[in-house]
C-alpha cells in the first residue's frame, strides 16, 4: 500500500468454493495473488459503505487515521489538570518515551477501532481504560 501506517495481519476462513473462485481469478491474471483480491474486495466494500462510516465517525466523535500521543501532549494535559479521552478509527500510537505513570494520570480512556501501539508498560497501566 505504501502509506506511512503499518499493515495489520489478519486471518480469515473461507469455504473451498470461494477460495477456488479467488484462485481462478488470480490464475486468469485479474489479481496478483489472493491477498490482492481480498484487499481489493475490502476496499470496494469500504467505499460502498463510506457514507455510513462517515456518519458513524461523526456520531461517535471518532478521529479517523493516525493519532500520535506524545509525552509533551500528556505533560501539558497533566499541567492543565485534564484527562484525555482518545477515540480513533485507525492507528493510535503512544510514544515510546511516555512513562506508564504519566499515561495513567492523563489518559482517562482509549477506544481504538484498528490498532493501538504503545510500550508494554503503558498498555499494562491503561489495561482497564482500553476498549
Amino acid at each position: 500500500m505504501g502509506d506511512a501506517m503499518e499493515n495489520e495481519k489478519i486471518t480469515i476462513n473461507l469455504g473451498h468454493v470461494d477460495l477456488g473462485r479467488i484462485d481462478l481469478l488470480v490464475q486468469e491474471g485479474f489479481y496478483a495473488n489472493r491477498s490482492d483480491f481480498i484487499r481489493t474486495a475490502i476496499r470496494n466494500q469500504l467505499t460502498a459503505q463510506a457514507d455510513a462510516v462517515a456518519r458513524s465517525i461523526e456520531r461517535h466523535t471518532l478521529e479517523l487515521g493516525l493519532h500520535d500521543i506524545t509525552r509533551i501532549e500528556l505533560e501539558a494535559a497533566l499541567q492543565a489538570g485534564r484527562m484525555l479521552h482518545v477515540r480513533v478509527v485507525g492507528l493510535a500510537r503512544i510514544a515510546g518515551d511516555v512513562p506508564a505513570d504519566l499515561a495513567r494520570q492523563t489518559i482517562g480512556s482509549i477506544t481504538v477501532l484498528g490498532a493501538l501501539q504503545a510500550p508494554a508498560a503503558v498498555k499494562a497501566a491503561l489495561a482497564d481504560r482500553i476498549s
